[in-house]
This record gives structure tokens, C-alpha cells and sequence, in this order.
């Protein structure tokens, strides 16, 4: 059977994996995409397809498990605890319609939100993503000074899974907005990562070899990501 890109399977065990082919990956993985709810396999090339649907019936229980362990989406609102630069943070309401702002009590920090429904978790993203610019301006920044790298045009988004991504043609980056609410340390990483790509678009032993030239032993964060990233995703949602 002939499989193609993009093309979506039911999992005998609930669930579903979309085959997406990658020409830079070096070989057949599957990853767990929390905001859909479904693995994704990942092949080098349309003919490995079939390779990567073998490899999917054999990982059927681990897929499940994992889909089954995914954090639960739900909107910001008043009461609940996420996550700001890895501490966590209350959210409150202030019973007005003035805008999200952080604030610190003997408890810890707080944001507290004017609005109701919809609007409050408007109130609440848009200060999470300002505090993400803020960050990310100025750690991008240090980065692309250590090695001697002309500015960039930095943008804010929401991508699905990912954690940021870098254009080295035209010189610029995008970071999801979520990785805020990471460890500074963390989100340090994610800026050095997409950075170091001006100097090798792959991840080339040469390319991880700029990397740790910025932030050292960048394992412990790619494993922070990996462990705490679907709930990063699902928050808000």
C-alpha cells in the first residue's frame, strides 16, 4: 500500500497518527502532538512511509499511553495555578475590565485580570505573550551578539507543537509564546537554539557545537521541553 504526506490513520487503540514527511530527518520517529490529540509519524521521504506506518502498529500501546496521559485543555480563568518562567502563578480576578497585570503578594506571583469568559483569557494570553516578547527580545539579542550575527525580525506565535523556528534567507525568527512560561533557563535555550541555526540551518554536530558555545550542556533543557511541553501547549486552551 502507497501512503502519502499528510495523510491521517485510525490507531486500532483509539486515536489517530498523521504521517508527515521530513527530508531532514535522518530517520523514522514518532512524536505526540498534545494540542491535536494524535501522533505524528515522521519519515525522510514518501517512499519511508510504509516504514513509519510499520513502526506505528508496533508503538500502538506506547501511543495510547501517551495520548491517554495528555494534559487536559481548559481556558484561563480566575482560581486557576499555571506556570511563569517555571514558578507557578495564581490567577485572580480584579472585578473590573482593566487589563492583566503581574503582581506579587507573600504568596507568590499573581496575575490579575479584569474581564469575564472569553475576555479575561484574552486579557491573560495577551500579557503572557508580552512577557515572551520582552524575554525573548533580550536574550535573542545576547545571542546574536556572542557571535557576531546582524539583527533579526523576531516574531510571537502559537505554532501546534513546536517551540520556535528560524529563516536564516530572509533573517528571521518566530517563538511560540508558551515558552514563557518555562524556566528562564529554558527559554535562554530555545533563543541560542533558533539563533545558532543563522550559522547552520541543520542539526549538525556543528550546529550543536554553537549551541553549547552559548549555553553549555543544553540536554536538560531539551529534556524540561520534552517532559513539561504538552501541558505548556494545553494551557489556555
Amino acid at each position: 500500500m502507497q501512503y502519502r504526506n499528510g495523510q491521517r490513520l485510525p490507531l486500532d487503540r483509539g486515536g489517530a497518527v498523521r504521517l508527515t514527511v521530513n527530508p531532514r530527518a535522518r530517520r523514522i520517529s514518532i512524536r505526540i502532538d498534545a494540542r491535536a490529540g494524535e501522533a505524528i509519524a515522521v519519515a525522510p521521504s514518501e517512499r519511508r512511509l510504509i516504514e513509519a506506518v510499520a513502526f506505528v502498529r508496533q508503538k500502538q500501546a506506547w501511543i495510547a499511553e501517551r495520548l491517554a496521559a495528555r494534559p487536559e485543555s481548559r481556558p484561563f480563568a480566575p482560581g486557576q495555578t499555571i506556570l511563569l518562567e517555571g514558578f507557578e502563578t495564581r490567577l485572580e480576578a480584579s472585578g473590573n475590565a482593566a487589563a492583566a497585570r503581574l503582581v506579587r503578594d507573600d504568596r507568590g506571583p499573581v496575575i490579575v485580570s479584569g474581564g469575564e469568559g472569553e475576555a479575561y483569557a484574552r486579557r491573560v494570553e495577551k500579557l503572557l505573550r508580552t512577557e515572551a516578547r520582552r524575554r525573548l527580545d533580550e536574550r535573542t539579542a545576547v545571542h546574536l551578539k556572542a557571535l557576531g550575527e546582524k539583527p533579526v525580525r523576531l516574531s510571537i506565535g502559537d505554532p501546534r507543537s513546536r517551540w520556535g523556528s528560524c529563516s536564516p534567507h530572509n533573517r528571521s525568527i518566530r517563538y511560540s509564546w508558551r515558552v514563557v512560561m518555562a524556566p528562564p533557563s529554558v527559554l535562554d535555550y530555545l533563543a541560542a537554539h533558533e539563533v545558532a541555526h543563522l550559522v547552520h540551518a541543520d542539526h549538525s554536530p556543528a550546529y550543536w557545537s554553537v549551541v553549547e558555545r552559548l549555553v553549555g550542556d543544553h540536554r536538560p533543557y531539551r529534556r524540561w521541553l520534552r517532559e513539561h511541553g504538552a501541558a505548556l501547549h494545553a494551557a489556555g486552551r
